[in-house]
Order: C-alpha cells, then sequence, then structure tokens
C-alpha cells in the first residue's frame, strides 16, 4: 500500500482534473455530472460512464474515477434524478421511476460520451443498481462492461437473516416509508418514492429487473459486449448468489462473474461499498482497470 502522502498526491491530481457538467435527458430534465479527464491535458484512450449504486451521489465515485482518469480514459460519473446534484428543492411529489434512471438519465449520459469522444472505445462501470440498469438501455455502444456488487434483488436469492430483511424491505418498508414520507430515506438524502416502489416492485418478482426488460428490445437480450461481474463473499446487500443471477440476465453477453473474499486482497473487509474506497487502489482498481481498459 502506498504511503499516506502519496495517496494524497494522487487525491489532488485527481481533483485537478475534474469538470462538473449539466446533461439534459430526453424529457428536459437537467442532470448533474462530472467529467474526470486524464492529466496534463492528454488525450484519452477510452470513454467510460460510471452508473452509481441506488441513492449514492457521484462524488462517492470520484477517487476511483480519478484513477481511471490516470490511466488514460475519460470518465463520466452521473446523479441520477433525484439524487446529488440532480435533486429538485424536495422529493416529495416528485415524479421519477427506476426505468427512467436507465432509459433518460443514463441514455443521455451515454449519447454525451458517444458524441464527444465519438473515436474512442465505450466502456461501463456500474455499482450495484448500475450495473442492473446497463440492461435496459435499448442499444448501448459498450464494448466492455464492469459491475461491482450487482445483484439481482428478488429477495430469495438472499439466505437466513439476509432472505427475512429484503423480504421485510419490498414488501413493508418501501411501501410503508414512501407512503409516510413521500420519498425513500437512504444514506445521502433517499431517492423519489416512484423509483423506490417500482424497485421495491421488481424485488418481489423471481425475474426482478427482467420482469420489465421482458418482450422489450434492450441491452438484457442483444448486447454482446463483455461483462465481468465483481461479487465480494462479506457483501450482505449483493451475495454471490443474487450477483451470479443477474449475470445470467445478460444473455448474449461474454461475461463472467469474480467471487473475491476480503483475504484475497488482503483486507478485513470490502462490504458492499469498499472495492470503490482509495485502499484498494493497489490491488482490487488495478485488477479492475487491467480488464476495464485492456484494448
Amino acid at each position: 500500500m502506498p504511503p499516506a502522502n502519496g495517496r494524497q498526491t494522487a487525491e489532488a491530481a485527481d481533483a485537478r482534473n475534474l469538470a462538473p457538467l449539466t446533461l439534459r435527458a430526453a424529457d428536459g430534465f437537467l442532470l448533474g455530472c462530472d467529467l474526470h479527464l486524464p492529466p496534463g491535458g492528454a488525450d484519452p484512450s477510452a470513454a467510460v460512464l460510471l452508473a452509481p449504486a441506488m441513492g449514492v451521489e457521484r462524488g462517492f465515485y470520484r477517487h476511483f474515477a480519478g484513477y481511471l482518469a490516470g490511466r488514460g480514459a475519460a470518465v463520466l460519473a452521473i446523479d441520477y434524478r433525484g439524487v446529488g446534484g440532480s435533486r429538485p428543492a424536495g422529493l416529495r411529489g416528485f415524479d421519477a421511476r427506476l426505468r427512467d434512471w436507465a432509459e433518460l438519465d443514463l441514455e443521455a449520459a451515454l449519447g454525451h460520451l458517444s458524441t464527444r469522444f465519438a473515436d474512442l472505445p465505450l466502456r461501463w462501470v456500474g455499482h450495484s443498481v448500475g450495473g442492473q440498469l446497463l440492461g435496459l438501455l435499448r442499444d448501448p455502444p459498450v464494448e466492455r462492461a464492469l459491475i461491482l456488487c450487482s445483484q439481482s434483488g428478488y429477495w430469495r436469492h438472499w439466505s437466513g437473516a439476509g432472505r427475512l430483511g429484503m423480504a421485510a424491505l419490498w414488501y413493508a418498508g418501501v411501501p410503508i416509508l414512501t407512503r409516510a414520507l413521500g420519498y425513500l430515506p437512504l444514506r445521502g438524502g433517499g431517492v423519489p418514492a416512484g423509483v423506490a416502489r417500482e424497485w421495491a416492485r421488481w424485488g418481489r418478482d423471481p425475474a426482478y429487473i427482467l420482469s420489465y426488460a421482458r418482450g422489450r428490445p434492450c441491452a438484457f437480450h442483444a448486447w454482446s459486449g463483455m461483462l465481468r461481474a465483481y461479487a465480494f463473499e462479506d457483501d450482505g446487500y449483493a451475495p454471490p448468489a443474487a450477483v451470479e443471477a443477474l449475470v445470467r440476465g445478460y444473455a448474449s453477453s461474454r461475461r463472467e462473474v469474480r467471487v473475491v473474499s476480503p483475504r484475497d486482497v488482503g483486507a478485513s473487509r470490502i462490504g458492499h461499498f469498499g472495492s470503490l474506497r482509495p485502499a484498494f487502489r493497489e490491488t482490487l482498481w488495478t485488477e479492475m482497470g487491467d480488464w476495464l481498459l485492456a484494448v
């Protein structure tokens, strides 16, 4: 592991190569984004769309996005409508569905990358729901997709107390909280009620997100790119069985699942969010970056 001052230098460089911007989705909604560019004005060799987890603001990914930019990629991280820089003054009464995050927000972000970096290969990084939503895009021109902790949310993919917890979330927690508050409170401020209710509806269905994708022209059925999914043994939000169930949904892709335990990378814990933290710059990040940015 590099010394703390080396890590701080890398993080300062990441910040200098970050450019905030605003994108307009097809329905006119404005989305807050960050574009991370290679240092020193170097021309990028690839363009990467970074799709966040449920309710997680794009700033959480600044270190990993900066790392990829340092390796020559232009990385666009977005806030979905209702989250972070794409959040209205209040979420109560704000009309949004989970499908909108894919069909409007991520489509707009991918369209921007496709236009601005037309001659570069396109890559995808999806964390949790960000790896699920790739499957709803109509025809993503993405060559490689790296998805982290991305799972089918059907509650029976969990075992023991985790299964009970997921069932309680889908059948009681989301309906009760969204009805009482007008949104679903989560770390970082919460998500719109319509997003949460659709998420819970999918979670009650054995097909999960594929229950919506069924019969629609989308990447779940037709995308033939390379897909690598990471599952972490200590991730209670995305156990390997749930990750593998989602990956099977990408029926035409060239897909693989990497199951990693903390001891494999000399750590005591990884969990659902740990793999995106700078502590893994010299281990997981190197491995993931090598695969994602391979020519």
